[in-house]
């Protein structure tokens, strides 16, 4: 499958909005029962944007989105501005082709040039594929959260998985700096 990676935009959202209500619905990646609004997705894409982190997607030779994929914090107290999680998300006719690969090998790139030190996955449903490919992106297994959800009739655990950015925990950062394009 030929598909090329490129900061996603505003007029995106709809695209997005949908592969999102897809996996809310049949899938159990994410912990949501109901898909949000598209104008929920605008304002999450906003906040998520604004904030400095990356949001990007992967497009097929049409410019159909097949996937798209985003840093975050992980938690928003300050100790924590190290640290991003991950969520990818993909079209039905994109999975197990590479796609959802190459948007975290691009995101992690992005995250380390920010100057983030470590990215975190936290994923629902201890979906087997997603495990597959944060390994295969350097990522290892950093806790298993049971009976964490309760979505299509049964209980879903969790997996949490972590990889070093940049130097990681080797040495210190710049206390005085903020990793990204965020203001100190």
């Amino acid at each position: 499958m030929t598909f090329a990676i490129r900061n996603a935009a505003e007029g995106d959202i709809a695209e997005i909005a949908g592969i999102y209500r897809e996996s809310v619905l049949n899938g159990v990646a994410s912990y949501e029962i109901d898909p949000p609004a598209l104008d929920e997705m605008q304002a999450r894409f906003s906040a998520i944007t604004s904030a400095g982190y990356p949001y990007i997607v992967a497009t097929d030779e049409g410019g159909v989105i097949l996937g798209y994929a985003y840093a975050s914090a992980f938690r928003t107290r300050p100790a924590y501005r190290w640290l991003v999680e991950d969520s990818i998300y993909l079209s039905p006719q994109a999975r197990g082709r590479g796609v959802g690969k190459a948007l975290l090998v691009e995101l992690v790139e992005r995250c380390t040039a920010q100057g983030f030190r470590q990215m975190v996955a936290v994923i629902g449903g201890a979906h087997p594929a997603s495990v597959a490919v944060h390994r295969a992106v350097g990522f290892e297994h950093g806790g298993l959260m049971k009976a964490t959800g309760f979505k299509h009739g049964r209980w879903l655990d969790t997996i949490i998985m972590q990889r070093a950015l940049g130097e990681g925990a080797l040495s210190d950062p710049a206390l005085d700096s903020f990793p990204g394009n965020r203001d100190a």
